[in-house]
């Protein structure tokens, strides 16, 4: 009897042993992705998955995001930005000086030649990587797809509530040229 007493009481204990001994930090569950937005749609307040934690140098560095750059057909940024029907819906690679970026999760910037006028805004392929929130001021080196864009009022405010300057055509439209890119690379 004692022995089947010890026997009942090993096999009730166990569990509990096992469950001691267990580690007690788990890894949180993986989030699901979140559908990319449709064209033309805005996303409720912006929703940017956190940006990867990068540590860099204050200056001298380069950063990359994205593919590697492939060696697309070079365009300056003046002659995309004068003549960007020409490029639309082709991969180009562009360089320039970034004005702003997103301040939120780094999800767009802007490259253009001055504080003032047209520019282009640069998204990222698939939402697959961001840039820095303090990339303004940085040297770009971009390869994408170019995009002339009409954009909704709701798009262009939710751009210009980040701080983007989203220009309007004479008939008061928001329009901008795109670039989604699949590769980038900064320099400061």
């Amino acid at each position: 009897m004692k022995t089947s007493r010890t026997v009942l009481l090993t096999l009730f204990a166990l569990p509990f042993v096992a469950l001691a001994e267990a580690p007690t930090t788990q890894k949180p569950a993986a989030k699901p992705a979140a559908a990319p937005a449709k064209a033309g749609e805005v996303q409720a307040d912006c929703p940017h998955p956190p940006p990867p934690a990068d540590a860099k140098p204050a200056s001298g560095w380069t950063l990359t995001r994205g593919e590697p750059l492939k060696g697309a057909p070079a365009v300056t940024l003046a002659e995309l930005l004068a003549k960007p029907q020409t490029h639309d819906g082709k991969t180009v690679r562009v360089e320039g000086q970034v004005r702003k970026a997103c301040q939120k999760k780094g999800c767009w910037m802007e490259l253009a030649e001055g504080q003032k006028g047209a520019g282009v805004r640069v998204t990222f392929k698939d939402y697959g990587f961001f840039v820095p929130l303090d990339s303004a001021g940085s040297s770009a080196r971009v390869e994408g797809l170019v995009k002339v864009s009409e954009l909704s009022e709701d798009m262009a405010k939710h751009y210009e509530a980040e701080g983007a300057i989203v220009p309007r055509g004479s008939d008061g439209k928001p329009r901008e040229v795109q670039l989604v890119a699949t590769g980038v690379e900064l320099r400061r």
